[in-house]
């Protein structure tokens, strides 16, 4: 059974410069909770109770906010303030939270492998960025879970972006074998649209075999100079050892402007306190 999961959160995010200048771009509000909120909820729902954040300078806002506040829970208790007491404890007890500091910025490869310490090499775990929010009755990292449980190697998060975008994403090629799944045969990081083998993309959720830490180890540099998790899971689907999954749910890229936006929309839209005044204040601009 899995139950580790990493979450590279190390990124400078300077698509929201000067606020992230203090601010990590993970903590920036999805309506009144930091989007990384959704991403750790999706991962406890879906059994994950250790969580290993790979952080760099300037994101300890993060760990903060996933410990528990004794002092602060003490001053509310004592004032009576007992919602917001409810609140902060809930939050420090979602989950286990262990922090990895990633000394230099060389990929997403080079983060995961900075749990290389943490979890084993015959342990499976589960990896979820960031910058993805996925709103989905069954937790995504669960539906990737469950394919992995059956089919063993890894098994990664794809969906089916316009052809003239596979230069943005790691791109999978293989062969469906069911709807929705495919046999990876092979995979490439952001190849320009006329020589993509695919339009399949990876969008941020991994299961991988504690050995891809392995794999990483000795992966080297590739596109933009960085140690690319994509290269290292292309030698699993050499192997036939590597699975793809169009998820089911709403897929939300809150690492751009619009993208944080049409999240907060979103989750206000189905919060029953908020939904008639967000929809009122759409129709002010409409």
């Amino acid at each position: 059974m899995i139950t580790k999961a990493v979450l590279p959160v190390a990124g400078l995010g300077t698509r929201f410069l000067p606020i992230t200048k203090s601010v990590p771009k993970e903590m920036l509000p999805v309506v009144d909770k930091p989007g990384l909120e959704y991403i750790v909820a999706e991962a406890v729902e879906a059994g994950l109770t250790e969580l290993i954040f790979v952080t760099g300078a300037g994101k300890g806002a993060i760990e903060d906010y996933f410990h528990r506040d004794y002092f602060l829970e003490s001053q509310l208790e004592a004032s009576g303030k007992a919602d917001y007491l409810k609140e902060v404890q809930r939050v420090g007890k979602l989950a286990k939270v262990i922090s990895v500091r990633q000394q230099e910025r060389l990929g997403l490869g080079h983060a995961v492998y900075q749990a290389a310490g943490i979890v084993s090499p015959n342990e499976d775990f589960a990896v979820l960025l960031g910058d993805d929010i996925i709103d989905a009755k069954t937790p995504a990292i669960g539906q990737l879970m469950a394919v992995q449980a059956e089919r063993g190697g890894c098994c990664v998060a794809l969906m089916d972006v316009p052809r003239d975008q596979t230069d943005r994403y790691g791109i999978c090629d293989g062969q469906m074998v069911s709807p929705g799944l495919m046999h990876v045969s092979g995979m490439i990081e952001k190849p320009d649209p006329a020589e993509a083998p695919s339009t399949y993309s990876i969008v941020g959720r991994y299961v991988l075999p504690g050995e891809i830490l392995q794999i990483l180890e000795t992966t080297p540099r590739g596109r933009g100079g960085e140690i690319q998790l994509t290269d290292a899971l292309a030698v699993l689907a050499g192997r036939g050892q590597a699975w793809g999954l169009e998820f089911e749910g709403a897929r939300f890229d809150t690492g751009n402007t619009l993208g944080l936006m049409r999240a907060s929309i979103h989750f206000a839209l189905k919060r029953p306190e908020l939904a008639e005044g967000m929809r009122g204040i759409l129709a002010e601009f409409s």
